[in-house]
């Protein structure tokens, strides 16, 4: 099941949290997002993956983005215990998404 963060919840849920999590910084207006979105929540359900899956509206928590030097949309970090373990910026493919986790994850 996918999150929803944004800047009330995300030191809670992605900052303070321990194992993977999952962001996908987004705008409503881009039309990359659109089509990554049913991806990320694909990704969310895969039981194999073991990580908190979640959404940032770019618009709405322009601070969580800034902190991050999210500066195009959309931008995937994938973060361990808090720290940015990996980033992609752009669409991505299912497979490659999950292939890039999957590497991250087994290191």
């Amino acid at each position: 099941m996918v999150k929803i963060f944004n800047s009330q919840n995300f030191e809670g849920e992605v900052l303070k949290s321990e194992g993977y999590v999952l962001v996908d910084f987004f705008a409503t207006w881009c039309g990359p997002c659109q089509m990554l979105s049913p991806i990320i929540d694909e990704i969310s359900e895969d039981k194999e993956l073991n990580m908190i899956t979640g959404k940032l509206d770019i618009d709405e928590s322009s601070d969580i983005a800034q902190k991050f030097g999210v500066m195009s949309v959309p931008t995937v970090i994938l973060f361990k215990n808090g720290e940015v373990a990996n980033r992609h910026t752009g669409f991505i493919s299912k497979d490659d998404l999950k292939r890039q986790i999957v590497n991250i994850i087994n290191k």
